[in-house]
C-alpha cells in the first residue's frame, strides 16, 4: 500500500496515539499526523517515533485537520483514521482493494455482516440513525453510517470535494458533496473498537445541532 497515506487527526491523544502508531508501524504506507500547534504533550510523544510525518494545523478543529491533511497528501490514495485507535487498521487493505474502481469507500459500523461498535452509546446510536436516515431520504445517499469518518479514497476525489467545515459538520459534508458531484462510492462493514485512551471530543448536543444545520443547508441549497 505504498500509494496510500493515512491521515491521522490527533488532539490530546497522549494515551492512545503511541499504542496506535505501534500497531501500524509495519503497514507499508505513509503516516501523516495532523495536530494543533498548542498540543505540546502529543508532540513530545511523537519524538519517539520514526517514519511518520507531522503536520501542524494552521487553524483548529477536527474538520480543519482533515482538510489540511488531505491538501498535504501526495500519494494517489489516502484514508482518514483517528488517533484514538477505535478505527481498526485491519480493514485498510480490503478498503484499498474496493477503491480500485471507486472514488471513496466508507467504512460502516451498521452494515451487516461484520459491522458493529464497542464505542457507541445510546445517544450516538440514535443520533447517527436519524442523520443517516435524513441523508438517505433527502439526498439518496445509500449510506449506512453517515457520521463515521473512516473513509478511504482517491486523493484527487477528496480534493475535488473542496471541503469547508472545520468542525464535525465535515462528517456529513463529505458524503453529501460526493453525491452532488456524482462520485462512485460504496460502504463496507467495519467493527469499531473501544478507544485506546483519552476522551471523546464530540459534544453530542452541540455538534448534533451543527450537523443537522449542515444537512438542512445542503437540502435548501438543492431546492434553489
Amino acid at each position: 500500500m505504498q500509494d496510500l497515506t493515512l491521515i491521522i487527526p490527533t488532539k490530546r491523544e497522549v494515551e492512545s496515539l503511541p499504542i496506535f502508531l505501534k500497531e501500524i508501524e509495519n503497514y507499508n504506507c505513509k503516516k501523516l499526523i495532523v495536530l494543533e500547534k498548542e498540543d505540546i504533550e502529543t508532540k513530545k510523544i511523537l519524538e519517539k517515533f520514526n517514519d511518520i510525518n507531522i503536520l501542524e494545523q494552521k487553524s483548529n478543529g477536527y474538520g480543519n485537520a482533515l482538510i489540511e491533511g488531505i491538501n498535504n497528501v501526495e500519494t494517489d490514495f489516502c484514508c482518514i483514521i483517528n488517533a484514538d485507535g477505535s478505527m481498526d487498521p485491519k480493514y485498510l487493505e480490503e478498503m484499498r482493494k474496493l477503491c480500485e474502481n471507486k472514488d471513496l469507500i466508507f467504512a460502516s459500523r451498521y452494515q451487516k455482516p461484520g459491522g458493529g461498535s464497542d464505542d457507541d452509546d445510546f445517544v450516538t446510536i440514535i443520533g447517527n440513525a436519524v442523520f443517516t436516515f435524513l441523508g438517505n431520504f433527502l439526498f439518496k445517499l445509500k449510506i449506512s453510517d453517515i457520521l463515521y469518518t473512516y473513509i478511504l479514497g482517491r486523493t484527487s476525489s477528496f480534493k475535488k470535494l473542496d471541503l469547508k467545515n472545520h468542525d464535525f459538520r465535515i462528517c456529513v459534508e463529505i458524503p453529501i458533496k460526493a453525491k452532488i458531484l456524482n462520485m462512485e462510492y460504496s460502504c463496507t462493514p467495519s467493527y469499531e473498537r473501544e478507544r485506546m485512551g483519552g476522551k471523546k471530543k464530540v459534544n453530542a448536543i452541540k455538534d448534533g445541532l451543527l450537523i443537522l444545520s449542515e444537512i438542512v443547508k445542503y437540502f435548501l441549497k438543492g431546492k434553489k
